[in-house]
C-alpha cells in the first residue's frame, strides 16, 4: 500500500490505528474517483491546505495520463480486465466469422489489428472510465463509433476491394457481442450490488449540506449507508432526541465514550414520521466512532471551517478512511471546476485509501478453488464422519451458530457437531471456570465434547463444513478466526481492528501458538496477519497448518 501522508500530515500513522488493509474485503470497493483537477484550485478555500499537501505529489502524473487518456479510466486490475474481456470477445466473434462467412467478414490477418484499434478508439470515447455501472447511459454511441471506426480503417488499408456486405456484417457483429457482454456484467452487477455489503459513510457537519448529502446517499445507487453525522456545532441541527442503538449487537461498550448521552437526530427527508440519522458524536470522537462502526468514507461537510475541516480530515487519514470534502466555492455552476456532486453538494476528494484489488482477486480465487476441491475430495470422509456422529450422541450433525464477520457482519457457521446438543445453554453455567484470557471462552476437558468430538477437534476435522462457508463469501481460508456472538460482546474497542477483514478458518495464530491462553497474543497475531497479508503469506499459513494437525503436541 502506498504511503499517502503529506509533509504536515506525516507520523500521524500510530500503533493502535486500524490497518491499511481495513477494508481488504472482495465485494466492497472505493468509491469511484472524481474528474481530475485542474491545477489551479485557488477557489477552494476551506480545503485548501489539507487538499492541495495531499494532491501535490500526484499533480504530475495525474496531468500525463489526462494528456493520453481524456477520460478518467478505471483502476489497473478493472482496466486490464475490461481490454482483455474486449479483445477476447472480437477476436472470438470475428475469429469464427472469419472461418464460416469469409466472403462476408475480415480477413483473419487483420484480425488482431480491427481488435486493437476498437480499444484504442474506445479509450478516446470514454468507454473505460471508471464507472461503477458496466451499462452506463451513452455507451451504444461510442462503442457504435470506435467499432465503425476500426472496422472503415482496416477495410480501406486492405488490399482486396471494399465490401460494404462485409463491413456491416463486421460491425453488427462486434457491436452486438461487446453490448451483449455489457449487458451480462451489469446483471451480474446488479445482482452483486443487492448482495454485497454497503459502503458506510460517516458526515462531519451538521449543517445544510451535511443534511443535503445525507438525503442524496440515502437512495446512491451504490449502496452507501450513512451511519451519522459527527459535529460540534449543534446549533443547525433539527429534530428530537435519541439514544444510539447498535445495529449489529455488538457494539454496546463503545457507546460508554464521553460523547452526546442522548445524540440528536437528523430527519434525512421531509416526510413525518421518517427516523433520521444520529449525530453521533464530536469531531475529537471520530476515531473511536471510525472503528466502531466500521467506516469506509468520512464526507468532511464543514465549509467555512477550515479549522475544524483540517481536524477531521487528519484523524480519518490516520485511520486509513477514503475523504472527500465540501469546498467553498463561489455562486454559479463550475463545470470545469474539478469537482463532484452527491446531489447538489460539490465535493472534492482529499484521499483515497488504495485497495490491492489484484491480490484479493487471486486471494478469493484461492479460496474458491480449494474450498470446491477440498469439499470434493472430503465428501466420502464427511459422510463417515456424520454418521459417526450420528451413532455417538443424539442431535444434529451439523452444529450452526451465528459468528461476527468482516464489519460486524453477522453469518452462519457450520461446523461438524462436536459438543452435546445443549452445549450453548451449558456455557453460561461454565464460564467461571474459563481458562482464556479475554473475552474468548474455552476450558481444558470441557465437559460439553463428545467422544467422537474429542477426535474431530484433534485434527480439526469438525471444521470442514466452513469450506463451505468460504465458498459463500462469509470466510476465507486465512484469516482470524470467527469469534460467537457472546464473546465478541465483551470486545474492547481495540479489539475491533481483528474485525476489518474476513474471517478464516486457519491463521497465525493456529501455527504459532495453538496452546496459548493468551487473547493479547492472539490478538497481536491476527493483527501481524492483517498488516503484513500476502497471497505468499497465506500460502505458508495453509502449508504449516497441515503440519501442526497432525504434529504430536496437537490441541
Amino acid at each position: 500500500m502506498g504511503e499517502l501522508s503529506t509533509n504536515d500530515l506525516e507520523g500521524l500513522e500510530s500503533s493502535d490505528a486500524p490497518s491499511r488493509y481495513a477494508r481488504m474485503i472482495p465485494g466492497i470497493s472505493a468509491a469511484p474517483p472524481p474528474k481530475p483537477a485542474p491545477q489551479n484550485t485557488a477557489h477552494v478555500k476551506a480545503v485548501a491546505g489539507t487538499a492541495n499537501e495531499i494532491r501535490a505529489k500526484h499533480t504530475q502524473p495525474q496531468n500525463l495520463t489526462r494528456l493520453f487518456f481524456p477520460h478518467p479510466i478505471a483502476d489497473p486490475v478493472k482496466l486490464y480486465q475490461l481490454v482483455i474481456a474486449d479483445l477476447l470477445i472480437l477476436g472470438t466473434v470475428c475469429g469464427i466469422e472469419a472461418r464460416l462467412l469469409p466472403s462476408l467478414s475480415l480477413p483473419e490477418a487483420d484480425l488482431p489489428l480491427f481488435a486493437v484499434l476498437v480499444t484504442l478508439f474506445a479509450f478516446s470515447e470514454g468507454i473505460y472510465r471508471d464507472t461503477p455501472d458496466p451499462f452506463p447511459a451513452g455507451i451504444v454511441p461510442g462503442l457504435a463509433r470506435s467499432v465503425v471506426f476500426a472496422a472503415l480503417l482496416v477495410f480501406l488499408a486492405g488490399e482486396g476491394p471494399l465490401r460494404f456486405q462485409a463491413i456491416l456484417m463486421t460491425v453488427a457483429s462486434s457491436l452486438g457481442s461487446l453490448l451483449l457482454y455489457r449487458q451480462w456484467r451489469q446483471f451480474g452487477w446488479a445482482r452483486h450490488r443487492q448482495t454485497s455489503e454497503a459502503r458506510r459513510v460517516l458526515i462531519v457537519g451538521a449543517g445544510p449540506a451535511a443534511r443535503s448529502i445525507a438525503r442524496a446517499l440515502r437512495d446512491d445507487h451504490l449502496r452507501t449507508m450513512v451511519r451519522g453525522f459527527v459535529a460540534d456545532d449543534l446549533s443547525d441541527v433539527p429534530g428530537g432526541l435519541h439514544r444510539i442503538t447498535s445495529e449489529t449487537g455488538v457494539r454496546s461498550k463503545t457507546t460508554k465514550a464521553a460523547v452526546l448521552e442522548t445524540p440528536v437526530l437528523h430527519p434525512v427527508t421531509p416526510k413525518t414520521g421518517v427516523i433520521g440519522t444520529p449525530v453521533l458524536g464530536r469531531i475529537a470522537d471520530l476515531d473511536w466512532l471510525a472503528r466502531a462502526e466500521f467506516i469506509d468514507e468520512v464526507i468532511l461537510a464543514l465549509p467555512g471551517q477550515p479549522a475544524e475541516t483540517r481536524e477531521a480530515a487528519e484523524i480519518a487519514l490516520r485511520n486509513h478512511l477514503d475523504i472527500r470534502a465540501v469546498p467553498d466555492l463561489p455562486p454559479g455552476p463550475w463545470p470545469d471546476a474539478g469537482v463532484d456532486y452527491i446531489g447538489e453538494v460539490p465535493v472534492v476528494t482529499l484521499h483515497r485509501e488504495a485497495v490491492p484489488s489484484a491480490g484479493l482477486f487471486l486471494k478469493r480465487l484461492l479460496d474458491v478453488g480449494c474450498a470446491g476441491l477440498g469439499l470434493a475430495l472430503a465428501a466420502p470422509a464427511m459422510a463417515i464422519i456424520a454418521l459417526l456422529i450420528r451413532l455417538d450422541s443424539p442431535g444434529p450433525v451439523i452444529y450452526t451458530a451465528e459468528r461476527i464477520g468482516a464489519k460486524g457482519r453477522r453469518f452462519r457457521c457450520y461446523k461438524f457437531r462436536s459438543m452435546v446438543s445443549d452445549a450453548d445453554h451449558l456455557k453460561a453455567d461454565l464460564r467461571a471456570k474459563n481458562q482464556r484470557e479475554g473475552p474468548i471462552f474455552k476450558i481444558v476437558g470441557d465437559p460439553r465434547i463428545t467422544r467422537v468430538g474429542r477426535l474431530l477437534r484433534r485434527y480439526s476435522f469438525d471444521e470442514l463444513p466452513q469450506l463451505w462457508n468460504v465458498l459463500r463469501g462469509d470466510m476465507s481460508l486465512v484469516g482470524p478466526r470467527p469469534h460467537p456472538v457472546d464473546d465478541v460482546n465483551r470486545y474492547e474497542l481495540h479489539h475491533y481492528r481483528r474485525l476489518d477483514v474476513k474471517p478464516g478458518i486457519t491463521g497465525l495464530w493456529q501455527i504459532t501458538a495453538r496452546n496459548s491462553p493468551s487473547f493479547d497474543l492472539n490478538m497481536h497475531l491476527d493483527l501481524t496477519y492483517i498488516e503484513n497479508w500476502s497471497l505468499r503469506l497465506d500460502l505458508h499459513i495453509l502449508l504449516n497448518t497441515i503440519r501442526v494437525l497432525f504434529a504430536p503436541e496437537g490441541t
